[in-house]
């Protein structure tokens, strides 16, 4: 088998890649919404894997690997990779997982994600009301995750929330603002930490998506105010989303002189990357994206080497899309003990339910997804009902 075509189209906000062989498989991998301008770095690599034999995973990627970065760079090697394992599942006639190992659980724990409404406000009174709706969605997610401090609107609706740098305008997705937190900033983090737990009590877990944007000093107070609240974590203090930096030393500081747990890696690309972080045991929990890090192998591979160190996994996965939850669900199911959930994605737009075919009406029981039964990642995309939704330059994307 050989690959004929490499071809990237944006449907909707996604970049949808499609691989097509001269035996009339294809495969597709799906980049975060936010990434619609990734099209060109994708095709960047077709001239590399065309004849290629998409079935040789590794062979292909080391043809391509160490041209992507952090994120959000690594996306366009990540969907290729996606797309490459949906052909070689396909071509042995096998779900993806079986081809990673085996699965080692029969459902998969998710997180609430994407699953979200506008918060009316940056008060206490918003945010409890914002849990109490999370809490009573029909998914019965075991955890919820809120945008606080850096990670959220309170940087800019809070008076003199901060002593730093303000991104206004910045005209793109991930601006970082960075400064000392002031005493007015810091008690209204605890107000709303403390209204959320009020509802939520023991019944639904709760962590806290912070940054970037902490100094050391910060994160350090702060993780220990919260100790009392029993959170999953705290995400991204002091890296993530787009810093093109590990930092491990420092969060390596801030997890010793917690018993809260410190989760990052979200934008890191590589398990070279997270090698440090693992290795002096930086944190507690990591999360990187199988749709930035590199891919589902690669996400596995770093899977297996934080479960030497003890350390938790719980990938990021918000905006990937639903072709993307299928490649979530393939390598989470191959995953040891250390797995905690994934960060649940649905549809960008509501149209996307009625062209991805393979998954089921309901797919979250009790923050659970069953295993998709499909070969390959399991999904597809109905062409027919598709079409309507590409750009007139993409008009031939799914030929044969």
């Amino acid at each position: 088998m050989k690959i004929t075509d490499l071809r990237c189209a944006v449907i909707g906000r996604h970049p949808i890649v499609r691989i097509v062989t001269d035996e009339g498989l294809y495969g597709l991998g799906e980049v975060e919404f936010t990434k619609t301008y990734l099209k060109p770095f994708v095709l960047h690599f077709r001239e590399a894997l065309i004849g290629q034999d998409p079935t040789d995973v590794e062979r292909c990627m080391l043809k391509i690997r160490q041209r992507g970065s952090f994120k959000p760079y690594g996306a366009a090697v990540s969907a290729i990779e996606h797309a490459l394992w949906d052909i070689a599942g396909k071509a042995a006639n096998v779900p993806v997982y079986k081809l990673l190992g085996g699965k080692v659980r029969d459902q998969v724990r998710v997180y609430n994600g994407s699953i979200r409404q506008k918060r009316t406000g940056d008060r206490p009174e918003d945010y409890a009301a914002d849990v109490k709706w999370m809490m009573e969605q029909p998914q019965n997610f075991f955890m919820v995750k809120q945008g606080i401090s850096f990670h959220s609107n309170m940087k800019d609706t809070i008076d003199d929330f901060h002593y730093g740098l303000r991104q206004d305008n910045a005209g793109y997705h991930g601006a970082m603002d960075q400064g000392q937190i002031s005493e007015r900033g810091f008690n209204h983090m605890l107000d709303c930490v403390a209204a959320m737990k009020e509802v939520l009590g023991d019944k639904v877990s709760l962590a806290l998506d912070c940054g970037p944007g902490w100094f050391l000093n910060d994160a350090i107070r702060f993780a220990r105010a919260v100790e009392k609240y029993d959170l999953m974590w705290l995400e991204d203090m002091l890296t993530g989303d787009y810093v093109p930096w590990v930092n491990p030393q420092a969060y390596r500081e801030l997890t010793t002189s917690t018993s809260t747990p410190i989760h990052t890696g979200e934008q890191i690309y590589l398990r070279h990357n997270f090698k440090e972080l693992i290795e002096t045991q930086a944190v507690r929990v990591i999360g990187p994206d199988p749709a930035d890090v590199g891919g589902i192998a690669e996400l596995k591979w770093i899977t297996e080497h934080a479960y030497m160190h003890s350390i938790m996994m719980a990938p990021h996965g918000t905006a990937n899309g639903l072709l993307g939850l299928g490649a979530l669900i393939n390598v989470c199911a191959t995953l040891p003990a250390n797995f905690i959930a994934f960060e649940y994605p649905s549809a960008s737009d509501p149209w996307w339910q009625d062209i991805v075919t393979g998954l089921p009406e309901t797919i979250v029981t009790n923050s659970m997804i069953d295993l998709l039964p499909g070969p390959g990642l399991g999904l597809d995309i109905d062409a027919e009902g598709a079409r309507k939704y590409l750009r007139e330059e993409d008009a031939g994307f799914f030929d044969a």
